[in-house]
């Protein structure tokens, strides 16, 4: 079977050899302590595109790689990322062709591709549970807000700044605009949000009755409701998945009943919700699906 290279980028580079859908052998991943969270964040463009080469090369030793897929956060188009807030020394940069480049001195011609991180994460949720054939939407909760479909399909789709209110002092998001999902649930926004309690504090202590940390945790399921009520009233119903360092926020039952409370209609009425732990695998999976289905003559 075709061995392809998965690379996912998010709050850290994780790098797999994907064959039939599964991830051969052990991940790549660095940093490689999980307490590096800022190692991306102060690593030049350049820098990064390197980074992951060298752990493409160490992966790939003595194999046959027909494509490599990597999913990036941001807006990616042509190969360039075009903005990245949370990286955002990566704005305007062509990693797909620095990457490409970097293999081509190594003596290889191996096709490149550079997808949005959360688009790489449902292609995988997709390959995995045997759904390539149906729409699949996933939310990616992490420093930022992620929001990612399968198919893959040429786009923006920054679903993680949709605007969900029009207070004028939500201005948490790190984009800079005002009202964005991202500024609530980010885990970034909610740190400048609470300067004096962690993410994990505040929701622990909404469990206790907080009065101020309850209004919090149900303003976070308004706002991510209301951005899925957006896909739904554009694409119609389906199944969403939720996932990422921060899934585990997420009460489903409670975001699936406000769901229902903002889509009324009932040719829309019936979309479903799954909380996946955050899984590396999966984005490297898809990352590879994407790539190799790119590569297929159409």
């Amino acid at each position: 079977m075709r061995r392809t290279a998965g690379v996912l980028v998010m709050e850290h580079i994780a790098v797999g050899l994907v064959e039939g859908h599964k991830v051969i052998g052990p991940l790549r991943v660095y940093p490689e302590k999980a307490d590096s969270v800022d190692a991306l964040q102060s690593m030049p463009a350049d820098g990064i595109a390197e980074c992951i080469r060298q752990q493409l090369a160490s992966l790939a030793t003595g194999e046959k790689i027909h494509a490599i897929g990597l999913g990036f956060p941001g807006v990616i188009r042509d190969g360039i990322v075009e903005d990245s807030p949370n990286l955002q020394q990566v704005k305007g940069f062509n990693l797909q062709g620095a990457l490409g480049g970097a293999l081509r001195l190594d003596g290889k011609e191996v096709p490149v591709r550079v997808f949005n991180d959360a688009d790489a994460m449902a292609a995988g949720i997709a390959a995995t549970r045997g759904k390539l054939h149906k729409l699949n939407r996933v939310w990616t909760l992490g420093n930022g807000i992620g929001f990612g479909r399968y198919p893959w399909s040429e786009g923006v789709w920054e679903g993680g700044h949709s605007v969900v209110t029009l207070d004028a002092k939500e201005n948490f998001c790190g984009c800079g605009g005002r009202g964005h999902l991202e500024g609530i649930l980010g885990y970034r926004s909610m740190r400048l949000r609470f300067l004096d309690m962690e993410p994990e504090e505040v929701f622990a202590s909404a469990k206790t009755g907080d009065t101020r940390c309850a209004e919090f945790v149900t303003l976070c399921h308004r706002a991510l409701a209301a951005a899925t009520a957006t896909s739904i009233h554009m694409e119609g119903p389906g199944q969403f998945y939720v996932t990422g360092p921060n899934a585990k926020f997420i009460d489903v039952g409670l975001l699936d009943r406000i769901v229902h409370e903002m889509v009324k209609m009932s040719p829309l009425q019936g979309s479903r919700f799954e909380v996946i732990p955050s899984n590396d695998e999966l984005g490297v999976i898809g990352a590879a699906v994407n790539a190799e289905r790119a590569a297929l003559p159409s």
